[in-house]
């Protein structure tokens, strides 16, 4: 399907606000796929919040251009599959972990920082926790002392509350002695 000049310049501008607000683009090679395994890559993209769109090469030349992407204009070749995130690792991640499902899907090369990488850099990049995954690890760290001195607290509490207790019966044991 051929675009005419106005479909292009949309296109153009609908990815290069994506990739004004996006830390990583990952490409990814799609030769051969089936339909419903590109729905499921879509939907698991959807689901992690990675903005992914097969994308004519010339076209997201021209909406990385002038970006910290720009390098990335040298791998955009063949039909390519574009992950575009604000998570540094969510793009990697998804179409990393697709890749060992389906191996119609080959990772091609990725940008982070200003900087390209290869297939195995973005690998490298997917095995790196994602940021709420490092957040719940940093509150565990955080909540664990206080867990572990209100657990101690509520020791204290019921071993004291043992010790009052025993005396009370055992005062109470001879009282009803006596009356027998």
């Amino acid at each position: 399907m051929s675009l005419n000049l106005e479909d292009k310049k949309a296109v153009v501008a609908e990815i290069a606000a994506e990739v004004a607000t996006a830390q990583t683009i990952i490409i990814a090679e799609y030769r051969g796929i089936g339909v419903a395994s590109m729905t499921t890559l879509r939907k698991q993209a959807r689901e992690s919040g990675v903005y992914l769109r097969v994308l004519k090469n010339t076209l997201a030349r021209r909406a990385v251009a002038g970006t910290p992407f720009a390098e990335l204009a040298d791998q955009m070749v063949g039909p390519l599959v574009y992950g575009i995130s604000e998570d540094p690792v969510a793009a990697a991640k998804v179409l990393n972990t697709f890749a060992k499902k389906d191996a119609k899907i080959v990772v091609k090369a990725g940008s982070y920082d200003g900087k390209v990488m290869n297939a195995e850099e973005v690998a490298v990049l997917a095995s790196i926790p994602s940021r709420e995954e490092l957040l719940s690890k940093l509150l565990y760290v955080m909540q664990a002392p206080m867990a572990g001195f209100a657990r101690g607290l509520a020791a204290l509490a019921e071993k004291k509350s043992e010790g009052v207790a025993a005396p009370v019966e055992a005062a109470e044991a001879p009282a009803e002695e006596a009356t027998a």
